[in-house]
């Protein structure tokens, strides 16, 4: 499964700096997808090259995650030419990251006048708000259409839509809206954006790249309050880094803003933990590779992530966990040590596991 996260923010936040240093910094180039920037980045995984050392095939692949570069918005902005463009790129993404601007640079003047980033962060909410609440209206008013000749079902999907519409009213997205399991067949057609997790980002200077600045303070408790993943960057000097050929380069560089390794690296982990994604492994004589699946995927599912064919046969799956794999060097090892086991239907796939699927078609 291709994980895709959409960058949004307030023209001149650094979002598309950043985008290119996370591209650039994979070697993999930003390619031009419509009104929007795609760009494609490898994870970075040490068990997948570990397992390469073991089995030593010709091809090693690593999963990727899509990042859309979304044109930057203003006030007002989804309602204009190009706003609903803005608001299709959106609905098509797993995640948002959500790019704050958290530094001051006269030369880059803010578009509001003035550098902040909480307000910045409501400019946007709104935005997506108000366009989910013309959504959830257009379908609270079918529904009363069909109530008032007396359809139960639709009498409750008009409670729980007006409930709804009242939150996103009191400014709230609908990701923090309360609601049973039940009631959700009612909104889930309605494909809504702020129902997407989001990761949101501070922008800051090089000399805030460590530890923040003032800035994200303003910032930091309304994200903590939303429950949303908060990561310190600085696009800029990401930017710079990828450009650097010389991996000692790269480090000596991070050493000197105070960090211990590149912005993919904690954003991609933030976008795991957000969107409960795991990792597992599969090898063979032409290649080995890594796959991205949900936590609680079972075996045959998995099966059909690597091919659809394999989880319409499914039969079983041969399953050994790569820590075991690399500790002891081979799958024969494994079999000897009791640590290689066939799994049904059944099996929920582990993130680690190596995974060979037995099937028929």
């Amino acid at each position: 499964m291709a994980l895709n996260c959409g960058m949004v923010g307030i023209a001149g936040c650094g979002k598309t700096t950043l985008f290119n240093s996370l591209s650039r910094g994979r070697n993999l180039a930003a390619q031009v997808s419509g009104r929007t920037n795609l760009g494609q980045i490898e994870v970075p995984d040490p068990r997948l090259e570990a397992i390469a050392g073991i089995t030593k095939p010709p091809r090693v692949v690593p999963t990727t995650i899509e990042i859309v570069d979304i044109p930057g918005l203003t006030k007002g902005g989804s309602k204009t030419k190009g706003g609903n463009q803005f608001l299709a790129d959106i609905r098509q993404c797993d995640a948002i990251i959500h790019v704050l601007r958290c530094f001051d640079d006269v030369t880059v003047p803010h578009m509001e006048g003035s550098v902040n980033p909480l307000r910045d962060k409501e400019i946007i909410d709104l935005e997506l708000i108000t366009s989910d609440l013309v959504t959830v209206e257009k379908k609270r008013d079918r529904l009363q259409k069909v109530a008032a000749v007396g359809d139960k079902d639709a009498k409750k999907g008009t409670e729980v839509l007006s409930a709804m519409m009242d939150h996103f009213e009191n400014g709230e997205p609908a990701r923090t809206f309360s609601i049973q399991e039940t009631d959700r067949k009612y909104v889930d057609d309605c494909f809504l954006l702020t129902v997407k997790p989001v990761i949101y980002v501070c922008n800051v200077d090089e000399a805030s790249a460590a530890a923040g600045n003032h800035h994200v303070e303003k910032v930091r408790p309304a994200i903590e309050e939303e429950g949303s993943e908060l990561l310190i960057i600085a696009a800029q000097a990401e930017s710079e880094i990828a450009t650097l050929e010389d991996e000692e380069d790269r480090q000596e560089f991070l050493r000197d803003i105070g960090l211990k390794e590149p912005a993919v690296n904690k954003l991609i982990r933030a976008a795991y933990r957000t969107l409960r994604l795991q990792t597992f492994f599969t090898f063979g004589p032409k290649e080995a590779r890594a796959w991205t699946l949900r936590e609680g995927t079972p075996a045959p599912q998995a099966a059909g992530i690597i091919h659809s064919d394999m989880e319409r046969g499914f039969i079983r799956a041969e399953v050994m966990r790569s820590s075991d794999f690399i500790e002891l060097g081979s799958e024969q090892a494994c079999k000897q040590a009791g640590k290689f086991h066939i799994e049904g239907k059944n099996y929920i796939v582990r993130d680690g596991d190596i995974f060979h699927v037995r099937f028929n078609v």
